[in-house]
This record gives C-alpha cells, structure tokens and sequence, in this order.
C-alpha cells in the first residue's frame, strides 16, 4: 500500500536549525527505505526564497501499522522537525516507468536552465 507523507516544518526561529540537525540521519534512514523498496520518492518542499519548509515522501508498506512504526523512528519526527504531518492513502500506476537512469535526469535539468 502506497502513501504519500507530507510533513511541514514549523514556522518558528529554531525550525532550519532543528531541520539542520537532523538532516543527516534522516537522509541516512531515507536512503536506507530507499534500498529495500520502502520509501519511492522523496522532496524536500521549497518556499518562494529556496529555504526549506518541509518534505514529501511517496512510501510503501503492508499497512498504515508499518507506516506508524516508521514514523516513530523518523528523525524529522523525533526531533520535531516537522511540526504537522499529513498521510494520503495512494495508488502509484506503474511505479516502474520513473526507474530512469541518472542520465536523464541530468540531460533534462540542463534543457530546464
């Protein structure tokens, strides 16, 4: 069961340094899910500036339990990165049409600039 996870970071003068924080370990824990089929995509989220605001995450699990337990373990949870967290139910069609190779990415992140 696929989910997408989107968890916006608090709006308060300690909220990039709490996220600054925590950042490493959870990349750490993202490429991990990454690994073993976990975690699909994730973005940190943007404001009109470049600062970072929050993240968004497309998951997979048997059930919302699993989803619940990862939460728990979530660096940007524990260390209150996140200050509200949203959790969609979802249906990714043919999650293999985006394994593309890096090539691509890069050749269109130059036809974009």
């Amino acid at each position: 069961m696929q989910f997408i996870v989107i968890g916006k970071d608090g709006k308060d003068e300690k909220a990039i340094e709490r996220r600054t924080v925590a950042r490493e370990a959870h990349l750490k824990l993202g490429d991990e899910m990454e690994a073993s089929g976990e975690r699909w995509y994730g973005s940190v989220m943007l404001d009109d500036n470049g600062k970072m605001i929050g993240s968004m995450a497309v998951m997979d699990f048997p059930s919302e339990k699993e989803l619940k337990e990862w939460l728990k373990k979530e660096p940007y949870v524990f260390n209150k990165v996140w200050q509200t967290i949203e959790v969609y139910k979802c249906n990714v069609k043919r999650p293999w049409k985006f394994n593309r190779p890096q090539s691509f990415f890069e050749e269109r992140s130059k036809i974009s600039k």
